[in-house]
């Protein structure tokens, strides 16, 4: 009986704390998610979506910036001015016995006026047996050389042509001119004609070794591709306006190496109606004869220039200069200049340089030695016509 009682406590008091368990399990389970449920998404900083750029703006038919728009419109307008020029020599042919007439170079040139005058470098059209030129629109022309000033690197050509096939450049003033503006040069570089390049003008008043064997002054550099077949081309400003032509690159692999230099305009408008007029550009200077290759100084290891022969008639023999004297015992020696107002001349090109910055009826002052004493004269200088003094 007693044993019957605590079976019925005991089951009692089990059926109780199981009840309890299955209340709490089903308390504290998650419940049950459904079969197509995605587990809850991670977020991090390296899935934060990026933001896609903006979309650049399609520029509408013709829309071009400010400065496109200029050097488009200066090539549009200089084009027709620009020529290309080329040249042909004699070879001789040494096993058949025979000359031949080959294409010797090329390079650029621009209409100088109306009348068919094109204006190049000298060493463009140097020893050439022919000279022709090409317009813009491909119309070529036989070319003659009217005159060169090789110590400025310009050469005058005229061309017979149809007046609607010259268009003359525009020419600007040198005083306009500043370090840093825009520059563009059209030519014709390794026969590429019609070609443009820009940049800016890197500065101004260079002295550069030129095709004559002597200094250019005042030279315009830039850093505008130049290249070679460009010789000759114009150097134009953002208006459009010849500022100087290109003429060299200073470059040790021979292609542009963004330093060129161009003969600047002031030089270009001093010589040309020069050479126009007379067939040779205006030489100021002493009057006497000298040689530029100086041989004999060399030779005698002197510095200075030795003058050879002083004309009659001329600013040197009216200030009492003396040159090489024949004598029983050979030649020997007058006057060799030392100097030239505040400069010391050991090189023909010293010379050149003091007397080209000057004009007709300036005064300036030579040092000579004369023996061993040296000697000041004032002498007065003037257009000289004979060709070979200076």
């Amino acid at each position: 009986m007693m044993m019957n009682s605590v079976v019925r406590a005991l089951t009692s008091r089990s059926l109780a704390w199981a009840a309890l368990l299955v209340v709490v399990f089903t308390t504290c389970r998650p419940k049950a998610q459904p079969a197509d449920a995605h587990p809850p998404s991670v977020t991090s900083a390296s899935a934060t979506p990026v933001a896609a750029p903006p979309a650049v703006p399609v520029l509408s038919p013709g829309a071009r910036i400010e400065d496109e728009r200029n050097t488009i419109g200066v090539f549009r307008n200089v084009a027709q001015s620009t020529v290309f020029v080329t040249q042909t020599r004699v070879v001789e042919d040494y096993y058949a016995g025979t000359l031949q007439e080959v294409p010797a170079g090329s390079g650029s040139g621009f209409v100088w006026d109306d009348t068919g005058t094109i204006v190049t470098n000298f060493h463009v059209v140097d020893g050439a047996r022919t000279v022709t030129v090409t317009f813009h629109d491909q119309q070529t022309f036989e070319a003659k050389v009217v005159g060169v000033d090789p110590r400025k690197d310009i050469a005058v050509l005229k061309v017979s042509t149809p007046g609607n096939v010259l268009v003359p450049i525009q020419v600007a003033k040198a005083e306009q001119l500043e370090v840093g503006q825009k520059a563009i040069a059209i030519g014709n570089p390794f026969g590429l004609d019609h070609t443009l390049t820009t940049g800016v003008i890197s500065a101004l008043g260079r002295t550069v070794q030129g095709a004559g064997g002597v200094s250019i002054r005042d030279m315009i550099q830039t850093d505008a591709a130049i290249n070679p077949g460009n010789s000759g081309g114009p150097l134009l400003d953002s208006s459009g306006q010849l500022i100087g032509m290109n003429t060299m690159i200073f470059s040790k692999s021979g292609t542009s190496a963004g330093i060129g230099f161009a003969v600047p305009i002031s030089t270009i408008s001093r010589i040309v109606p020069q050479i126009v007029k007379t067939g040779r550009a205006e030489q100021v200077g002493i009057g006497i004869g000298v040689d530029p290759l100086q041989k004999l100084e060399r030779r005698l290891g002197l510095e200075g220039v030795i003058i050879l022969q002083v004309p009659e008639g001329g600013p040197a023999a009216q200030a009492g200069l003396k040159g090489l004297t024949r004598t029983r015992r050979g030649l020997a020696l007058g006057d060799v200049i030392v100097g030239v107002e505040n400069t010391r001349v050991v090189h023909f090109d010293d010379l050149y340089t003091v007397l080209d910055a000057h004009h007709p009826d300036d005064t300036v002052k030579l040092v000579v030695l004369r023996g061993q004493t040296p000697t000041n004269i004032a002498i007065k200088l003037s257009a000289l016509t004979a060709p070979g003094l200076i």
